[in-house]
């Protein structure tokens, strides 16, 4: 190796066209930024979210409703959803980490089990939250409710 052999890696350096060197170069004049407006001057940047003047979409759109920005958003699984889990891996013990494995919560949900369905296995589940109804039919069938 020596120093007249060396190159720059491949495709890190751009070898563009010089532009705003002059009209002979074919970029020069306007340096091609086209002719006048906002685009064409210095210390442009455009505002998120901007159309060129038109309403944006942001302030088009109907808006209904408050959502609280501290509320808990939780991921819902149902009782038969349960069920269909506890007969199809045969456990009596589900905790988030087991639904996070098996696909039926995210990484960072927080998950509350619902009532819908019928739980006919003995089960001990441990999730964030529970409804009345989710609670009433786990304890039902003879298993636990562990709230984390």
């Amino acid at each position: 190796m020596r120093l007249n052999t060396l190159k720059p890696a491949a495709g890190s350096v751009k070898k563009g066209k010089r532009i705003g060197r002059g009209q002979g170069s074919g970029k020069g004049g306007t340096a091609a930024r086209g002719h006048k407006g906002a685009k064409s001057r210095s210390g442009y940047s455009q505002k998120l979210g901007f159309e060129g003047g038109q309403m944006p979409l942001q302030r088009r759109v109907p808006k209904f409703g408050f959502r609280s920005p501290n509320r808990v958003a939780y991921k819902p699984i149902n009782l038969d959803a349960i069920q269909e889990v506890a007969e199809k891996f045969k456990t009596a013990a589900i905790d988030v980490e087991f639904l996070r494995v098996h696909g039926m919560a995210g990484k960072k949900d927080l998950i509350k089990i619902l009532g819908r369905g019928e739980l006919k296995s003995k089960v001990d589940i441990t999730a964030h939250a529970f409804s009345a109804s989710a609670v009433a039919a786990i304890e039902k069938a003879g298993g636990k409710a562990t709230t984390l």
